[in-house]
């Protein structure tokens, strides 16, 4: 045990002595080294561990969070692209707000010029029916006849009324206007001509209001178009005409006055034209005088 533990103590300084013997040669063989200079240990390079290592999949996760936030950039950057700025939406609803300004105030500017053409009609109306009135006191040829017979002594048949010195007929039937005038004729009366203002406001009186109550009077144009004349041939000065009337719509030759439940409808505006074939009550007018008949009519 002795010997073998001797040769291998021997044998480990034999190599010892053999490597530093090799040093020493080669330190010896260097020119770089002078006399007296130590030797430089040689470097002993490390070996790279094989495999990629926990530095590389590090660098891997760094590269693909890397290019994730890269395309989150990206796509914030296109949306807010791809939106409408704040300003232009603001100048849309300014520009907006401004067509609807001025379409109010246009609205309201026909609406104020409607009412001042109702008005001027109201007034135009009223300055006939004056007309009318004054053309009559200054042409009495036009007005009807009047009887030397005080008002007192003209007394009128049954269901007739008294204006002035003529006595007037509201009939319940309906006929259309020849026959109407026909009706009148028999009764020694005719269909009612209307001159003034306060004649067309009595009979107005008369009439009941209704959904469209309507009555043939003595006009109408059928000889020659808006040449209007009464029954006694002489021609209409002025009139009652409804706003926009008469308009000859549907070959409308004959006259007649409307009454209905609208409370705005008034007496010196209720005239219209129609057709003659249609069928109206009517009204009749007869001049009273000395003798004249009292009979009602049938």
């Amino acid at each position: 045990m002795t010997t073998t533990g001797n040769s291998l103590a021997g044998e480990g300084m034999y190599s010892q002595l053999i490597e530093d013997e090799g040093s020493y040669d080669e330190f010896n063989s260097r020119p770089d080294v002078g006399l007296g200079a130590h030797p430089v240990s040689p470097v002993r390079m490390i070996p790279r561990p094989s495999g990629p290592g926990p530095y590389r999949f590090a660098i891997i996760c760094l590269a693909v969070l890397c290019g994730i936030l890269l395309i989150s950039i990206i796509a914030v950057t296109a949306h807010y692209k791809s939106k409408p700025q704040g300003g232009g939406e603001t100048a849309s609803e300014i520009h907006k707000q401004t067509q609807d300004a001025n379409v109010s105030a246009l609205t309201s500017s026909i609406s104020k010029l409607q009412q001042e053409k109702i008005q001027l009609q109201k007034e135009k109306d009223e300055l006939k029916a004056k007309l009318a009135a004054a053309m009559i006191t200054k042409a009495p040829e036009v007005i009807k006849p009047t009887m030397n017979v005080e008002p007192a002594q003209i007394v009128c048949p049954t269901d007739w009324h008294l204006f002035s010195n003529s006595c007037y007929f509201i009939s319940r039937n309906t006929r259309d206007w020849p026959d109407s005038q026909s009706f009148c004729q028999k009764q020694g009366a005719h269909l009612a001509i209307i001159h003034t203002p306060e004649e067309q406001t009595f009979l107005w009186n008369l009439l009941p209001r209704g959904h469209w109550n309507a009555y043939w009077f003595g006009i109408t144009d059928e000889h020659t178009e808006d040449q209007w004349k009464w029954v006694d041939g002489t021609p209409l000065v002025g009139g009652f005409w409804e706003v926009g009337e008469p308009n000859n719509h549907i070959d409308e030759d004959c006259g007649y006055i409307v009454k209905t439940r609208v409370l705005e409808r008034v007496a010196i505006r209720s005239w219209y034209d129609a057709p003659c074939s249609m069928y109206w009550p009517f009204i009749c007018e007869k001049e009273m005088g000395a003798g004249a008949s009292n009979a009602a009519p049938h």
